[in-house]
């Protein structure tokens, strides 16, 4: 029978890509490391890597077992997480990625007051506007405004962001009425490039039917600001999250159209990766996002 700790040996061997490596890691010598996957071999009667002086490839039969084996030092790793959580204080380093309007809005003060109320934790905050892959490059949290279709990942609904098209009040006075969609073929459209179909795209849904409409324009961004900025220069409009220009509505700055339609709108959820144990620092910070985006949500919506 193959023992846990013989596959946790493989999959960290796997992992380091060394048998050295995996051998310092674990605090072993390398010739026990060896002996423990050569034995692993005999009991599954089955070569599971191709071993040469440079380096370590695994065969079709080792590729299987490293998908069933790598999750074991996880899970390990929670266990011991869990228990020790129990007479700790929430501690650890959290990666998080956001995206930069939410960032910018509200998440950097909130990551700011959450590491002053745990001292023990720190957070790395990335402001970015890809999807990154968690798993690969390490990231705890991340927060996402998206169709999510990625499985492996747990998903926190916070709640719905609606956008708006809009323009500034000199730029609309100087150009062509907007009575329905088709009047944008007349006007200058500054893209989004995030929109998942596409920036020139722009998507509308009216009497509950789905409809869209081909725009072009001189300018082009994947950031809200630069395009927030440039229709407040009268430069054209804009079809963005409606909390990027929130402030800029209210006081008038900006001028939203076509409001008989109704616009895009995209969930925005918090995601880690999926783990049998959750750890509590997680699951804090996850309450105070939310709470956060729950007390501005006139803003979103």
């Amino acid at each position: 029978m193959v023992g846990a700790s013989e596959l946790a040996i493989f999959a960290i061997v796997v992992e380091e890509n060394s048998f050295s490596q995996a051998a310092l890691k674990m605090g072993l010598s390398k010739t026990a490391v060896s002996k423990k996957v050569s034995a692993l071999e005999s009991k599954l009667n089955t070569q599971l890597l191709y071993r040469t002086t440079r380096k370590l490839s695994l065969t079709d039969a080792g590729k299987l077992l490293y998908e069933y084996a790598k999750g074991i030092n996880q899970q390990a790793n929670d266990a011991f997480s869990a228990v020790n959580e129990l007479s700790k204080e929430v501690s650890g380093h959290i990666v998080m990625s956001v995206p930069t309007i939410s960032g910018e809005l509200l998440l950097a003060d909130l990551v700011a007051k959450f590491c002053k109320k745990y001292p023990k934790v720190s957070i790395e905050l990335r402001l970015e506007n890809k999807l990154v892959d968690l798993v690969d490059e390490g990231v705890d949290l991340a927060i996402r405004t998206a169709i999510l279709t990625d499985s492996s990942l747990i998903a926190v609904p916070l709640l719905e962001s609606n956008w708006v098209v809009c323009a500034s009040p000199k730029y609309l006075a100087d150009a062509e009425a907007i009575v329905d969609i088709n009047s944008l073929k007349k006007h200058n459209c500054l893209c989004y490039d995030l929109q998942a179909n596409g920036s020139n795209e722009w998507r509308f849904t009216l009497n509950e039917g789905l409809t869209s409409i081909i725009v072009n324009g001189s300018m082009s961004s994947n950031n809200a600001l630069s395009l927030k900025k440039a229709a407040l220069n009268n430069v054209g409009l804009i079809y963005v999250p409606k909390c990027s220009v929130y402030e800029e509505l209210k006081s008038g700055k900006l001028v939203q159209v076509l409001k008989n339609y109704e616009t895009r709108s995209l969930g925005v959820f918090a995601v880690y990766p999926y783990t049998r144990h959750k750890p509590e620092k997680i699951t804090l910070l996850i309450d105070d996002i939310k709470q956060a985006y729950l007390s501005l949500k006139h803003i979103f919506s």
